[in-house]
């Protein structure tokens, strides 16, 4: 029997769990050794009478030691037994569980030293919620880091959220917190009730790790299996692994899931993922391109952030359906040979009460100071990326998506803002690096870090960067002095060809430029040619509506500028709706105006995007070499009054070459003289200006011959019909 000192201590210690202050319960909860038997002790205060069930037989009654506490003593018993407890409410309602205070821990410690150093790759898969057999039990381990909290219980379903009746135990110095819940299961509603160390202010969060929402807005997180799901896209992720992304062609397909196409006939909803399987898959691979892009699916409180800040990390948006659907969506897509990349957004996070911010009560993820916490241009906080435990969390949800949805890439959203320490604020409104600089150093040292282990880890996957300003090298790899991204869009090549398209055409000889300019630099890195949804947002108005004339000419503009960058070196990203000519600014909440497809002219622009992107994967001069200045050459860069301009793509291939040619005047040039690489015969691959595509059917009959005279510094030349608005491609045949 305990000694009276010792047994004030454990009354000591139980009166700091009904008070729900005890950060390590199973030292008193569970089932102990005394003296020459065992005590088993449980916490239920609401109950009436409590018998504990031994494994072998038997009914043994508890006493109420501290309120709410219950106590048996069984003598002769030195070792610890399985057992259940037998509750009673009141009204003779009767429960017969098992005590999650009898089971060891399910973490070890290198785990907690790994997740303290913030170098576990596989983090998801011991923090969160795992449905687990342990010790032989069924049930779910539960993990949450909280490294200030007085004490966490979970709370869900199984215990009628009550937040008594699950406290957690702290992992010594770790700050995170373990639970192993018995006969709890797949499906099962949860959140964390966390009573902060300043005054145990109770406050309810979800999980960050949870892999499973509901739907919103209602928050709570949802157990879920990540094992169950039978991928059948091996041939895929095979080959991927083996390609040169630079030298492959990449034609984007971005889109927002909710407004891609809806179901006017019930409720105008959206497509489940289930649904959107068949449809998208069916009309990219029509399409030809090569990748979706999806804007963010990670689960997020208000949809109207288009998902770009998140909620949960780890839990593809519940709006489309179970997580599994969402896997069969990535994985009916890879099986018809179309890549998967997702917007991913580490640069800020909501202040949603029950998401991430504030999170023990603290600034866990986030800075604690505004000036570094917090992000103006969008009211939310910015990750504190020099806190290992915080930097892990964003590396480990990263590979996460590799690893357990086998997308292929991921599109990171605001780069600059998280590379500049006074990005969106004013003198005094940010603290300077070490250096007195405004380079945010721990940022650079996550993404370098990010960019290296993906690249190591899941060879032919790539890392996009949305960087809009000079940083140099964002897509050199880190041992290069680098960012380590694969690709960066190219916002100066989006921004100057936009407004050169937008003007009339009569002042485009003045803005000539705009269109060359970019080759100057389209070589410093390896970039991917924007027309993304920002584009089409907030008043910008769609493609066709910034293309100027009437609605002929709107159509003939938006057909050359999409010939004119598919021509252009870089890889392609063009954002839903820009390929048929939607007029309307896009609205996320009302689905595409696929009606228009009904209009020869709209239909005529999505014709030509399916043609020209069969014609840029089948010609590798259009890609093979879209980083090297040998993929590229002027043949007409000044031919500005007459807004034309020619160029040649090269292959690395030797030989193979297409002539791009564009007339963006809306005069037609009759008896123009272009020159071209070799004499011979080329065959017309593309006339955007042909009347299948809505155009005047003006061109070259398909095929042209040049002769051997020398212009435009090359050895041959040809005579040509240049149709108004248009671009021409040409190919030896």
């Amino acid at each position: 029997m305990k000694k009276p000192n010792e047994r004030q201590q454990v009354d000591a210690e139980l009166q700091q769990i009904v008070e729900l202050r005890h950060a390590e319960p199973h030292r008193v909860l569970g089932i102990h050794p005394d003296g020459d038997g065992v005590v088993v002790r449980t916490y239920r205060p609401d109950a009436v009478a409590i018998h504990v069930l031994p494994e072998f037989g038997g009914r043994i009654p508890m006493t109420k030691r501290v309120d709410g506490v219950f106590e048996a003593r069984v003598n002769g018993k030195t070792d610890a037994f399985n057992y259940q407890v037998e509750v009673e409410y009141p009204g003779q309602k009767t429960f017969t569980l098992r005590d999650p205070y009898s089971f060891l821990p399910t973490l070890g410690d290198q785990d907690l030293y790994y997740a303290g150093e913030g170098r576990h790759e596989q983090l998801w898969k011991r923090m969160g919620a795992h449905p687990v057999h342990h010790n032989g039990i069924h049930g779910v381990a539960f993990a949450v880091w909280a490294p200030t909290a007085s004490s966490v219980s979970v709370v869900g379903d199984f215990n009628s959220w009550d937040g008594r009746l699950h406290l957690m135990r702290r992992m010594g110095s770790s700050g995170i917190w373990e639970l192993f819940i018995p006969e709890v299961g797949e499906g099962t509603r949860y959140k964390f009730e966390i009573r902060t160390g300043h005054g145990g202010h109770r406050i309810l969060k979800a999980d960050p790790f949870a892999f499973r929402t509901e739907v919103p807005p209602a928050t709570a997180s949802v157990v879920h299996n990540l094992d169950q799901y039978q991928w059948s896209d091996s041939q895929w992720m095979q080959a991927r692994a083996h390609k040169d992304v630079h030298r492959e062609p990449w034609a984007v397909y971005e889109l927002h899931l909710a407004s891609w196409r809806r179901v006017m006939e019930d409720g105008d909803r959206s497509l489940t993922y289930r649904e959107m399987a068949t449809a998208l898959t069916d009309y990219v691979k029509r399409m030809g391109f090569t990748h979706v892009e999806l804007m963010p699916v990670s689960e997020h409180p208000f949809g109207g952030s288009w998902g770009y800040q998140v909620g949960n990390y780890y839990a593809p948006t519940a709006r489309f359906g179970h997580p599994d659907d969402f896997r069969f969506l990535v994985n009916h897509l890879h099986e018809h040979g179309i890549g998967v990349i997702l917007d991913w957004v580490p640069g800020h996070f909501p202040r949603d009460a029950h998401a991430l911010g504030q999170f023990d009560g603290t600034a866990l993820y986030e800075h604690a100071d505004p000036r570094q916490g917090s992000q103006p241009d969008w009211g939310t906080y910015v990750f504190n990326f020099g806190r290992n435990e915080v930097k892990n969390f964003l590396i480990a949800n990263a590979l996460f998506w590799f690893e357990e949805y086998h997308i292929d890439g991921l599109r990171v959203d605001a780069v600059a803002s998280m590379l500049y320490l006074d990005y969106s604020r004013k003198a005094g409104e940010w603290i300077p690096n070490r250096w007195g600089g405004r380079e945010n150093e721990e940022a650079i040292s996550f993404m370098r870090e990010l960019n290296d282990r993906v690249r190591t880890k899941y060879p032919g996957a790539v890392m996009i960067a949305e960087e809009s300003t000079a940083w140099p090298k964002v897509s050199q790899p880190t041992q290069e002095g680098g960012l380590g991204f694969h690709f960066k869009w190219n916002m100066g090549w989006m921004h100057d060809t936009l407004k050169y398209f937008s003007k009339d055409p009569i002042y485009r000889q003045h803005h000539h430029n705009q269109l060359t300019f970019g080759l100057l630099y389209a070589f410093s890195e390896h970039f991917m040619l924007p027309l993304s949804h920002d584009e089409v947002v907030h008043g910008k108005g769609s493609l066709y509506g910034k293309m100027p004339g009437d609605d002929w000419q709107k159509r003939a503009n938006l057909r050359a500028l999409l010939a004119w960058m598919w021509a252009h070196p870089g890889k392609k990203l063009l954002f839903m709706g820009g390929e048929f000519g939607q007029p309307n600014e896009w609205n996320n909440d009302k689905s595409l105006d696929w009606h228009l497809l009904d209009h020869p002219g709209h239909a005529g622009i999505q014709a030509m995007v399916a043609d020209i992107n069969r014609l840029y994967r089948s010609h590798p001069a259009m890609y093979d070499a879209d980083n090297e200045p040998l993929g590229f050459q002027w043949i007409q860069p000044d031919s500005a009054s007459a807004n034309v301009l020619a160029f040649v793509r090269r292959s690395r291939q030797p030989g193979g070459h297409v002539v791009c040619i564009a007339n963006l005047s809306p005069m037609p040039q009759e008896n123009y003289r272009v020159g071209f690489p070799r004499h011979g015969s080329y065959v017309e691959l593309l006339n955007t200006d042909a009347g299948e595509y809505g155009g005047s059917g003006m061109g070259n009959k398909g095929r042209i011959h040049t002769e051997p005279q020398g212009w435009d510094g090359q050895d041959a030349s040809a005579v040509l019909t240049l149709p108004p608005l248009s671009v021409l491609w040409f190919t030896p045949g």
